[in-house]
């Protein structure tokens, strides 16, 4: 049996583990392991697993997941997010729709001190629909626009998706970080520019709020300083080369509870949630990762990466048809995989293809692939964040998936952009 016939043989093993609902992580390591004992045979499989499984969990690198993690949920357990809601209500609040516009910024600016998407869609769901209710805002758009905010915590570092392809592909995660900050607020100004226009042609579904006073909005800005304060220091850190991203996630998080403890929101309560979800997502991502880490052995053994960019290589088009080929796939699989498990699946087999042989900038693709997967976070059946905002606000998840199209349709159009564009990514990766 050839080594691509193995690995499709893998492949459609590793769906079918997923179609019974077995756990990714064992999903991925099983059908690899399967494909290793068929194409080297039993021992050998034992023995690269084996090997795999001390390199791997011995890796300094995998330090940087619980860091970042605990940053964000520590974030969400003493709802730092709710005072940046609140600034950016004061600011646009009056507007028709102004609570949307400051739910989308709010989860932009969350997503700087918070790279969990989950956290921050259930940190806003919570902490903005019960005062959109109040102003009579509609469920479908309101709840919608929650949902779609949340995705901004992926692009706008810290991420744990940079974190992860950066690991899977040893690129500088820093670098990784910078190449999400343009797309991030590309992406939150196509959020915007969606809510303008669903008010502006349906008025009823987000009425204008009161209008606050210079002052207050002072007052409430003073109240976020801390978060601007930690991202400028956790980046700028990163950027100037004062700490590893391991350090710069343990300042971050060091600095959250600083912030925390003085704003009085810090009990020993919270501290105990933030760790127990810190303990249980950073196994979560390394259990992942590591049965990420035997599909990618064997597809490495099995030359499936050579043989798919051998035969796409061969196709007569531009490499920008190709990629655009790979971005649709991806789009597709979004619909069906989570965002995370879809990293870990796909990048091991297309970054060597479109960087490595057509040699696309590694953090162009890396902050075109982020957010394109994350894409599925909005989309049914899987669609996590909507069923988390769902969960937090009582609100159906079919009428929140009812309202995500055009948010959806606008991160086609940040897509469509970047790829006319590429250094909306990267050049702020190249100063």
């Amino acid at each position: 049996m050839s080594g691509t016939t193995i690995a499709i043989l893998v492949f459609v093993l590793f769906f079918v583990f997923m179609f019974l609902k077995m756990p990714v992580a064992l999903s991925m390591g099983l059908s690899g392991f399967i494909g290793l004992w068929l194409k080297l045979g039993l021992t050998a499989a034992f023995e690269v697993v084996s090997k795999e499984f001390h390199t791997y969990y011995m890796s300094y690198t995998l330090s940087v997941v619980p860091m970042f993690v605990f940053m964000g949920n520590l974030c969400f357990h003493t709802r730092i997010g709710g005072d940046l809601f609140e600034f950016f209500n004061t600011l646009v609040g009056h507007k028709r729709g102004g609570l949307l516009y400051a739910s989308t910024l709010a989860n932009a600016a969350f997503g700087a001190i918070c790279g969990s998407p989950t956290a921050a869609g259930a940190t806003m769901g919570s902490l903005c629909f019960p005062e959109m209710k109040k102003c009579d805002y509609d469920d479908t758009l309101a709840s919608a626009s929650i949902a779609a905010g949340g995705i901004l915590s992926v692009l706008i570092p810290p991420s744990l998706a940079f974190i992860m392809y950066g690991i899977l592909t040893e690129n500088s995660i820093g670098k990784l970080f910078l190449s999400g900050i343009g797309p991030g607020l590309l992406l939150t100004f196509a959020f915007c520019v969606v809510i303008f226009f669903k008010v502006k042609r349906e008025p009823h579904l987000a009425p204008a709020g009161p209008k606050y006073t210079a002052k207050e909005a002072l007052k409430a800005g003073l109240k976020c300083l801390d978060v601007l304060v930690v991202f400028a220091f956790c980046l700028g850190g990163l950027m100037v080369g004062w700490f590893t991203p391991t350090e710069g996630g343990a300042l971050g998080a060091l600095a959250i509870l600083i912030a925390a403890a003085i704003k009085r929101r810090l009990t020993l309560e919270n501290l105990i949630k933030a760790l127990k979800s810190t303990t249980k997502a950073t196994a979560m991502v390394i259990f992942l990762t590591f049965g990420a880490q035997i599909l990618s052995r064997l597809i490495s053994v099995t030359g499936l990466a050579k043989a798919l960019a051998k035969s796409l290589g061969s196709l007569d088009v531009a490499p920008i048809v190709i990629l655009i080929i790979v971005i649709l796939i991806v789009y597709a699989l979004g619909f069906f995989i989570e965002a995370l498990a879809l990293t870990l699946i796909v990048i091991p087999v297309f970054y060597p293809l479109l960087v490595t042989t057509l040699g696309y900038d590694p953090f162009f693709f890396g902050a075109l692939f982020v957010l394109v997967s994350s894409a599925g976070m909005l989309t049914p059946p899987v669609g996590l964040l909507c069923y988390v905002v769902s969960g937090v606000t009582k609100v159906r998840v079919g009428t929140v998936f009812k309202g995500i199209w055009p948010f959806f349709i606008a991160t086609g159009v940040v897509t469509v952009l970047m790829l006319l564009i590429p250094k909306i990514a990267t050049f702020l990766c190249y100063l």
